[in-house]
């Protein structure tokens, strides 16, 4: 089984950056698109940005501009930086990624455990 760690959370003045990371281990896998989601108290698990293993990359509204999404193939690895942070961005944000397992075949979705970001006004 693959599993992501996260790491990079923390708190923040509104207006500050953080830079978020999520890196996958395991044996014999490759990943498809990777992806950064966020929950906050009382809401659902929403979608912040995806990146395609080729770099294409799609974000929600409220982030484009201020939040960049990234990621190292070679290190199975994907990186969320995000500037310009407002209050309203506290959340527990969680790694998301579309693995490929080729013996025998399976894919599926693996989830990180979450890191929490909080920005302070």
């Amino acid at each position: 089984q693959v599993q992501l760690v996260e790491s990079g959370g923390g708190l923040v003045q509104a207006g500050g950056s953080l830079r978020l990371s999520c890196a996958a281990s395991g044996n014999d896998f490759s990943i498809n698109s990777m992806g950064w989601y966020r929950q906050a108290p009382g809401n659902q698990r929403d979608l912040v940005a995806r990146i395609t293993r080729g770099g294409t990359t799609n974000y929600v509204d409220s982030v484009k501009g201020r939040f960049t999404i990234s990621r190292d193939n070679a290190k199975n690895t994907v990186y969320l930086q995000m500037n310009s942070l407002k209050p309203e961005d506290t959340a527990v944000y969680y790694c998301n990624a579309g693995v490929v397992v080729t013996s025998p075949f399976r894919m599926y979705d693996s989830w990180g455990r979450g890191t929490q970001v909080t920005v302070s006004s």
